[in-house]
């Protein structure tokens, strides 16, 4: 029966049925650790390409724009409104709803990056090349999460608010809310503010703490965002303006510190191209040495924050090498995907042996340190990236008290060895309600 000729009242009956198609019984998930994780019916739409079903039970035929434009109309106005304004209707030959779902209501799609660089292979292909930059990158973020060992083995509620930002890889809507995909959009900080913010990567924060941020919070709604991102196009610029300019979708060709969360060598070719990159960039507003002077401000925290980093490691590896890091790795519930630490458990300290796959089967002063690494050693590095001086010396003082208080609980850990040689361990460690949690339900 076409969909044209379905009484309506009917249809919006059946449509909460026909919406959802979920995932059969036995899907299996992607990645490293695929056979140890199933996928939730969201995964539909945060990598479709693998995960979409189309829903094949209640509607049947092939149906034109039209008809799907006057069923929609009915059933999701919002959808139609936001396509009728968009530059897909507006086009010469205008892009409707089969081109980007196809025409058979039976093998209906949730599109992917491949279906848009369709028409958009330029942008496509810019994203794509990112991969050859390793990560971070948008390109290998959905790739960078199911490959983890702790995706498969943390509750699905948890990583859940991981797969929201890392589905970046595979589905453009991230950037391009759908079904207007305004370029004008993305083009504002708070596109890329949706994912960019919090403790792992604060550039919210630093970015509004910034002499840019605050002016675009002054005349940002006056400023015309359909110019493309060029030169004399903006009075300051917003993150898509320096990470993606002229609209150039490889987004990791000028990270040139990694997220600030492991030391780069800034004398590599490779980094040398991209600084040139970046002071090309802020040359478009600044003079080059100002530019240059923003290095070299970069450069000198990075090597301080990592000289303080690295003397905390040492410390660390120091009670591990006396046994007084409690519990140790032999007394803690391995993750069930981490093999080699149930056969060779070893307590992992600093980025090059591994620290940030293991955040949470740690020790109290193993996860300080993490903490200190991870969290304000990263927001120090953004605020000086961005130019948040304010942002910058704050987690400064955070890092230094840190590094305090680390020495402090080291100083107790050598005083009790000292007096009994052994300490008694909660038993959260060997049987607490998130190991019991895991086991049973992962």
């Amino acid at each position: 029966m076409r969909i044209a000729h379905l009484n309506l009242v009917a249809w919006l009956l059946l449509w909460p049925w026909c919406a959802w198609s979920g995932l059969p019984e036995n899907a299996r998930g992607t990645g490293e650790h695929a056979e140890q994780w199933q996928p939730d019916p969201m995964h539909e739409y945060w990598d479709p390409a693998i995960h979409h079903r189309p829903e094949t039970e209640r509607v049947e035929g092939v149906f034109k724009a039209e008809e799907c434009l006057e069923c929609h109309t009915a059933i999701t106005p919002g959808i139609v409104k936001d396509w009728r304004t968009s530059r897909h209707a507006s086009a010469d030959k205008p892009v409707f709803c089969p081109a980007c779902h196809g025409e058979d209501h039976q093998k209906l799609t949730f599109p992917t990056p491949q279906t848009c660089g369709g028409c958009h292979p330029q942008r496509l292909a810019q994203m794509e090349e990112e991969k050859k930059y390793g990560f971070p990158s948008h390109a290998l973020a959905m790739e960078r999460a199911v490959d983890s060992k702790h995706f498969a083995d943390k509750p699905k509620a948890e990583v859940a608010s991981c797969l929201q930002c890392h589905s970046v890889a595979s589905k453009c809507d991230s950037c391009h809310t759908r079904h207007r995909f305004d370029p004008a959009e993305a083009r504002r900080p708070e596109a890329c503010l949706t994912c960019h913010s919090g403790p792992p990567h604060p550039d919210d924060e630093a970015f509004f703490a910034s002499p840019h941020g605050q002016r675009y919070l002054t005349e940002g709604n006056t400023w015309d965002w359909s110019k493309p991102l060029r030169k004399g196009n903006y009075q300051i610029p917003t993150c898509a303006y320096c990470h993606m300019k002229d609209g150039n979708h490889q987004v990791a060709d000028k990270a040139v510190w990694k997220f600030g969360i492991r030391e780069v060598n800034p004398k590599t070719v490779e980094n040398e191209i991209k600084r040139k990159r970046w002071l090309e960039t802020c040359a478009d507003c600044h003079p080059s040495e100002t530019a240059q002077g923003f290095f070299r401000e970069l450069d000198a925290e990075r090597k301080a924050t990592w000289t303080q980093l690295y003397s905390v490691e040492r410390l660390l590896k120091v009670l591990r090498g006396d046994g007084l890091l409690r519990p140790s790795a032999r007394e803690r519930p391995p993750y069930p995907m981490d093999m080699m630490a149930r056969f060779f458990p070893r307590e992992r300290i600093g980025f090059y042996e591994g620290q940030a796959s293991a955040f949470y089967n740690v020790s109290a002063i193993e996860r300080d340190y993490f903490e200190m690494w991870y969290f304000d050693n990263l927001g120090a590095y953004k605020g000086m990236a961005h130019g948040a001086k304010g942002m910058f010396q704050r987690l400064h003082e955070r890092l230094n008290a840190d590094a305090h208080a680390i020495a402090t609980t080291a100083e107790r850990l050598r005083d009790a060895g000292k007096t009994d040689g052994k300490m008694e361990l909660h038993p959260l460690w060997m049987e607490g309600e998130y190991t019991r949690f895991n086991r049973d339900h992962n």
